[in-house]
């Protein structure tokens, strides 16, 4: 079951005054696209789409869609935004079940600096993909990828290949693409120099 419900109307009259006299009724246009149905025009509650938007959790997961009471698993891949106000002034939607494998872009995070020998010595993180594309079944997309700093010295780079992905995710890139850098100047100690050897003729003083 999806976490995010969102209740769908359908749109009859389309067109830019269509859609005009639906934000007046503080519903947003969208469009379904996907599966046999075909596209199909239809409308969302702005107030539900803008708690499922401050959530963080809208773009590229599993919503379920309520059209009096026939539920429809979506996946919305695409906003329009007003310039101006920087509301959402139109949703595209993707239809999928929980077993559609789908791509989508999973954000990155990093944790446990603290435990990471190369930035306790002034070392510096340097992120090279704040995003990962996934393939991934549509039920089991995760929220982000972690990565565990733990351990990591000056000079170490992280891969896709190194990261814990989710059961059935797989990148959409073939190449094992870097993530992160540990950069920094590595401070070797140095060795105390020896003393210089006395010069021929020299006398030791009495």
């Amino acid at each position: 079951m999806a976490g995010i419900v969102l209740t769908v109307e359908k749109r009859e009259q389309l067109g830019t005054g269509a859609s005009r006299a639906v934000r007046k009724a503080d519903l947003l246009p969208a469009v379904i696209y996907g599966g046999a149905q075909g596209p199909a025009a239809i409308s969302l509650k702005k107030d539900e789409v803008m708690r499922a938007l401050r959530s963080g959790k809208f773009v590229s997961h599993l919503v379920e869609l309520d059209l009096q009471g026939k539920k429809q698993r979506a996946i919305p891949k695409a906003i329009q935004w007003h310039p101006v106000s920087e509301l959402p002034v139109h949703i595209d939607l993707y239809r999928v079940e929980e077993t559609s494998i789908i791509d989508v872009e999973v954000p990155v995070h990093f944790k446990n600096q603290e435990a990471s020998p190369g930035l306790k010595r002034g070392g510096a993180l340097n992120i090279v993909a704040h995003t990962l594309k996934l393939h991934v079944p549509a039920g089991n997309i995760p929220e982000e990828i972690v990565v565990d700093l733990t351990g990591l010295d000056i000079g170490a780079v992280i891969h896709v290949s190194n990261l814990q992905l989710p059961k059935g995710a797989t990148p959409t890139s073939k190449e094992d693409l870097t993530i992160a850098t540990l950069g920094g100047r590595v401070v070797e100690e140095a060795e105390p120099a020896a003393a210089p050897a006395p010069a021929a003729g020299d006398k030791k003083a009495d």
